[in-house]
């Protein structure tokens, strides 16, 4: 019998980094799950804070500090721009159902908008907090 000629062909992990450009939608649509999973954690962090609450003056005092400290500021910080761009990726997704939107500039487009609108917001929404 012949003999099989083997091909020297790059391994998956290899081709994902030489031959593959990730695409914006995919990473857009990948930081929406990510963010709404974040959500989810953060919630339990304010679950919290209000079972301390109801729970007495020791408790309340121990969650308050958490929450208010550099830690829980970065952690409220954090959520805060999640849930403008679980917010703004919700709306992305509801136009790509509508149909509209599913040409690639536009998909694109619609992806920068919701990257560079959550930041935005944001600070907005901090601005104005402090204000």
């Amino acid at each position: 019998m012949a003999e099989a000629k083997r091909i020297e062909r790059p391994l998956s992990p290899f081709m994902f980094v030489q031959y593959y450009r990730l695409q914006l939608t995919a990473v857009t649509s990948v930081m929406i799950r990510i963010t709404g999973n974040a959500l989810m954690v953060a919630t339990l962090l304010v679950i919290w804070w209000l079972l301390a609450l109801a729970a007495g003056p020791e408790a309340f005092e121990t969650a308050e500090w958490w929450i208010t400290s550099w830690v829980g500021n970065l952690v409220m910080f954090g959520s805060l721009w999640a849930v403008w761009y679980h917010y703004l990726g919700g709306l992305r997704h509801l136009i790509f159902d509508a149909g509209k939107g599913l040409e690639l500039e536009t998909a694109e487009k619609l992806g920068w908008a919701c990257v560079y609108g959550s930041v935005v917001l944001t600070v907005l929404t901090v601005i104005i907090y402090w204000i």
